[in-house]
């Protein structure tokens, strides 16, 4: 007789749990149209979510968007200004940042060159530099990164996208000039106060001494103290969650209580790849969508997931197929793969 569901989960999460480099392991998994519930861990200890941030920031965009603060055709500039914008895609000799739109920024297909992963003149990239040395880095510094890095397309040049932090950094920025305000009270206000996630927070600069008390980030089996460097990027990498508090942002995120729930219909209509053929991401407008092809997995096909995830171990999908919304932790950054293989082998158990 084949097990319980649950118990079929408790063993899967068991045998990650187990894992020499895993960290502090937690998910959450939840199927509102049975009513079935499940999870694992600590779901109330607070982790790094890394890129799972871009979703904070891109629904405040969308909420601005409504509230008819700009349409995603503006110009980044026309917000920003042309000096913020300029050099940031100079292609084939000609410089476009001054034509960048929200679009744009929001799809991954801007142009912009990567702070964070994209090779420096001198071969070196940010992400592999904090894990040995820790720094902090402002909006300046990173948009002086980008700029000193070749541009790889034109915006909205067909075919093309490339996952590039420095797009979220100035859709943080846009964030808060719209709001005139700081981007830690517009995501206060808008998101955490109204959803209560009383155990989700921004860190930041001044917050530096509770690096502590998050669940511990590997590289591998070598755990990092990189505070500074966390800090540095608020609207595309620096809020600190829990299992439990992602779910329910998660939820309303899909739901419509976050913004208009026909925006999501456009964000998810058209994908892109924006890493390499063989990693089955693509990005939709502000949104990740997770599909392995059969021919990677053909014995236990899974249906796409949307949501985000975070190079720190870190996912947060939705499966429209089985109505899951699925948010986990393992708080490592190597082998990056190690959080996608979980969320596939536990969407598997589901008809």
């Amino acid at each position: 007789m084949r097990p319980p569901l649950p118990t079929r989960l408790d063993r899967i999460a068991a045998r990650y749990a187990a894992k020499p480099a895993v960290s502090a392991f937690s998910v959450a998994l939840e199927q509102p149209s049975t009513g079935f519930s499940w999870r694992y861990g600590d779901i109330d200890r607070p982790y790094f979510v890394a890129s799972i941030t871009k979703l904070y920031t891109v629904a405040m965009i969308m909420q601005l968007r409504d509230e008819g603060s700009f349409t995603l055709d503006t110009r980044a500039a026309d917000i920003l200004g042309a000096d913020t914008m300029r050099g940031l895609v100079v292609h084939e000799g000609h410089d476009y940042g001054r034509a960048i739109t929200l679009r744009e920024l929001l799809s991954q297909t801007s142009g912009i060159p990567d702070y964070y992963d994209q090779k420096r003149p001198d071969g070196t990239t940010l992400a592999a530099e904090i894990l040995h040395t820790d720094a902090a880095w402002t909006f300046d510094d990173f948009l002086e990164m980008a700029r000193n890095m070749p541009s790889r397309f034109a915006p909205s040049t067909p075919g093309r996208a490339q996952y590039c932090d420095t797009n979220y950094q100035l859709l943080g920025r846009i964030v808060e000039v719209a709001t005139s305000g700081s981007f830690h009270d517009a995501l206060r206000h808008r998101i955490l106060e109204p959803l209560h996630l009383q155990h989700t927070w921004l860190f930041t600069p001044h917050t530096l001494d509770r690096y502590d008390r998050v669940a511990t980030l590997r590289h591998g089996r070598t755990p990092l103290h990189i505070p500074k460097a966390i800090a540095s990027f608020p609207p595309d990498g620096a809020i600190v969650s829990t299992a439990a508090d992602q779910m329910r942002f998660l939820r309303a995120f899909i739901a419509g209580d976050l913004f208009p729930s026909h925006y999501l219909a456009e964000m998810t209509a058209r994908w892109r790849p924006v890493f390499s053929p063989l990693i089955p991401i693509h990005y939709g407008l502000g949104i990740m969508r997770y599909h392995q092809p059969r021919w990677q997995n053909p014995f236990t096909p899974v249906p796409p997931m949307i949501g985000h995830s975070g190079a720190f171990g870190t996912v947060l999908y939705h499966v429209p197929a089985h109505d899951l919304y699925i948010a986990a932790t393992v708080n490592q950054m190597h082998p990056v793969s190690l959080p996608h293989v979980l969320l596939l082998r536990l969407v598997s158990h589901f008809p």
